[in-house]
């Protein structure tokens, strides 16, 4: 390789757009040279005469049309006005204005967090479901059926990248038998294995009718660690839930190699304060696990990526692990006796697959979360050194969802909580495909040829697509058994149509057989019962009305559901440190859907009015719904206010400048989203007054935006005003915010509620 060239040298002879697309993206764009684009889609699209001896019999006139087509759509973006050259050189001297303000203000610096982009925010502000449409059809193009990760090399094509002969074989459960030396197979036939109970048990018509009509009886329980529990079944009589005071891993029906591996990959979390004979568990593991295996339904919201995200992610990654190594157990099994039967016997007691492999899916937002999963298989499968499992693809699973420790800017200053949530490779759209099969794991596995799928909800939304698509596929969701959704609380700031999308794609019949054998099927997926089997396990950072109605909507197991109900005592409104009169005022509204519009004419009407006043001037607005936000800015917009905004699709450039006016008072209001708090965390300067104009999704929010008002120097304290507007229907993200005491009182009462926060409360 020769000299690599200096960063001047490299900017020498580059256009100005050329330079532009090399800060953003970091490197330079072939395609900006026309000349090279012209001979590149004459390469990639020639145009051949009728009697070309080149032209392919098989090709017929639609695919030739659609050639045309895509050609000169290409071609098409060679045409550049002046216009839209003097925009883009516009652009350009103010991100570079912007740059030298930002480091003036505060040198905060920016990180890319996987948030939606967006072009120049006022005239495209769109919602990100837009971008997932535009992106799933060309993805698909390149997957068909196997649904394996979409970062890889584009060069390589899809029969190359997606078929692995090599292991199709050493890894397909039907021509593969069970190890004698290994004796797994005796697992599943114990007494009381809760896998075989949940599995084997054959539901009646009439109980199917029952869970279909009639509603859910529930029950409350107090345990140690996990606190108040609530059960709900609708087969199951009301009962009270006991926790298990100590748990020895021999009693949990774990498969053989787990038994040994999971007390030494779980020491990490553990401390001296167990007892020798709970020496496997934290207490916090101890409660979930228990209730993992007996296949019901669990929903833990308090779930902290500081402080016990390791811990759970470890508790279902051994539960998940567990079941695919019974159920394949199982087969491998029951494929011997197949082998040794005689001729003509019945083949009925051998129905112990669905009606395709995948068997497990696991919801994660970022890759590194993926990377930490795996990471746990790998070691759990692990009994020691020398017996070292064979995992197909590493290298390339460790480029693609690894990070690079140098790529992370230096001097962020951001609280641990964001740290600990954007660690490693935070891109969000992704899915992996991974079969297991006794001493050996293959990442990239086919969907089909799966046995744990691990996606980000975009990356499986693309796959599954909409609606009147030509290359969508959902059939590898019709017998998942176990469904894993961590960290939902972030989907809610990524896109939670994605999560609804796939809750109405899990567990249908599937459209084509796959080369099932229909003998070994269970007659639960042939009734099309498999929903009714499936065990959800739910985690969140928080309880949210969204996140309950998918627990609560659709979660159909049979054995009922957990959900994990504690109230917050004190509120996230003790952690505000300025002295700081908080106004609540309470709008009334007649259902879920009316509160959007009450909301807005409230504010409209009864709050905006009081800060028209230019004495009451650095005001932020918090709007945690982009909806609402949009809504707000063009009405503002309409009344020619004196005011900025800054939403998720904002440029950078463009951020610099609202925070810039805001502070020197240059613009009177500022609108300010939920979302872009999420991804950025930047600390606003010169807010003198706030207005919530709905409570925040995560509490904690709540404090830090206060908390902001003590970056601004000038000002006295006593000018300060904090204004919320609340519902009825915000009972919960009241409740994190003043605790349920003071909630309880606040909804009583119509009149609107005074509270002075000293720092110390």
């Amino acid at each position: 390789m020769g000299k690599r060239r200096g960063p001047r040298e490299l900017l020498r002879g580059l256009t100005k757009r050329q330079k532009r697309h090399l800060r953003d993206f970091g490197e330079e764009h072939p395609f900006h040279d026309k000349l090279l684009l012209l001979l590149l889609l004459h390469s990639c699209f020639p145009f051949q005469s009728e009697n070309s001896d080149k032209s392919s019999t098989e090709s017929d006139s639609e695919t030739e049309v659609e050639q045309v087509s895509v050609y000169h759509k290409l071609l098409a973006t060679l045409k550049t006005s002046p216009e839209s050259e003097s925009e883009e050189e516009e652009d350009e001297s103010e991100s570079e204005e912007a740059e030298e303000s930002e480091a003036e203000m505060d040198s905060e610096g920016s990180q890319e967090t996987g948030e939606p982009d967006g072009g120049e925010e006022d005239k495209n502000d769109v919602p990100e479901e837009e971008e997932a449409t535009d992106t799933a059809e060309q993805t698909l193009g390149q997957e068909q059926d196997d649904g394996a990760d979409t970062s890889c090399d584009p060069r390589r094509g899809a029969t190359e990248e997606f078929t692995d002969v090599k292991h199709e074989s050493e890894f397909s459960l039907e021509t593969n038998f069970m190890e004698e030396e290994s004796g797994d197979c005796n697992t599943d036939t114990r007494d009381g294995n809760p896998f075989k109970q949940h599995m084997d048990k054959e539901l009646e018509e009439k109980e199917i009718e029952k869970m279909s009509t009639l509603s859910k009886t529930s029950s409350q329980s107090q345990w140690p660690r996990l606190g108040q529990l609530t059960f709900s079944s609708t087969l199951e009589k009301p009962k009270t839930l006991k926790a298990d005071k100590e748990v020895d891993v021999k009693q949990l029906y774990l498969h053989k190699p787990l038994e040994s591996t999971w007390p030494k990959v779980n020491k990490q979390f553990l401390s001296s304060v167990n007892k020798p004979s709970d020496s496997s568990f934290t207490p916090l593991q101890r409660e979930l696990f228990s209730i993992m295996n007996t296949y019901r339904d669990l929903f833990y919201p308090e779930r902290n990526a500081l402080t016990n995200g390791e811990e759970i992610r470890h508790a279902y990654c051994l539960h998940a692990l567990n079941h695919v190594l019974k159920a394949n157990a199982q087969v491998l099994s029951n494929n011997a006796k197949r082998r040794d039967q005689k001729p003509g016997t019945g083949t009925d007691d051998y129905r112990d697959q669905g009606l395709t492999r995948p068997k497990v899916l696991m919801i994660v937002p970022f890759r590194e979360c993926a990377l930490r999963i795996v990471h746990i298989f790998i070691s759990l499968l692990e009994v020691n050194d020398k017996k070292k499992i064979d995992v197909s693809n590493k290298k390339r699973f460790k480029g693609e969802f690894g990070s690079d420790p140098e790529e992370k800017p230096p001097n962020l200053k951001r609280p641990e909580d964001y740290e600990a949530v954007f660690a490693g490779n935070i891109d969000d759209h992704f899915r992996i495909g991974v079969a297991i099969l006794q001493k050996s794991m293959r990442l990239y596995a086919p969907f089909y040829s799966s046995d744990i799928i691990i996606a980000s909800p975009l990356g499986i939304r693309t796959v599954i697509g909409a609606e009147g698509e030509k290359k969508r596929d959902f059939d590898f969701l019709s017998s998942i058994e176990i469904l894993i959704i961590d960290q939902a609380d972030i989907y809610l700031m990524q896109n939670w149509e994605h999560v609804l999308h796939l809750m109405k794609h899990i567990n249908l019949l599937p459209l084509d057989s796959h080369g099932v054998d229909f003998s070994r099927v269970r007659m639960l997926n042939l009734n099309n019962w498999s929903k009714y089997y499936r065990q959800t396990l739910l985690f969140s950072a928080l309880q949210d009305p969204q996140i309950n109605s998918v627990f609560n909507k659709h979660c159909f197991n049979y054995g009922g559901q957990v959900a994990v109900r504690n109230v917050p005592l004190t509120g996230s409104i003790s952690h505000v440190v300025v002295q700081l009169p908080h106004v609540f005022r309470r709008l009334e509204a007649e259902s879920v859907t009316s509160v959007i519009d009450a909301r807005f004419q409230f504010f409209i009407s009864k709050v905006l009015p009081e800060y028209r006043d230019a004495i009451m001037s650095h005001t932020l607005i918090y709007v945690p719904s982009y909806f609402d936000y949009v809504r707000l800015r063009n009405y503002f917009k309409k009344e020619d206010l004196n005011f900025t905004h800054i939403c998720e699709y904002t440029k950078k450039a463009a951020v610099c400048r609202a925070r810039r006016f805001f502070l020197k008072g240059e613009k009177q209001f500022l609108l300010f989203t939920e979302r872009f708090h999420f991804y950025k965390r930047y600390t606003i300067k010169g807010i003198r007054n706030l207005i919530f104009y709905e409570l925040p999704t995560y509490s904690h929010f709540y404090s830090e935006i206060c908390n902001m008002m003590k970056a601004t120097d000038n000002g006295v304290d006593a000018t300060w005003t904090c204004t919320v507007l609340y519902s009825k229907y915000d009972a919960q993200k009241l409740a994190a915010v003043v605790g349920i005491d003071r909630t309880a009182q606040m909804l009583q009462s119509k009149k609107n509620v005074h509270l002075f926060v000293t720092g110390e409360n």
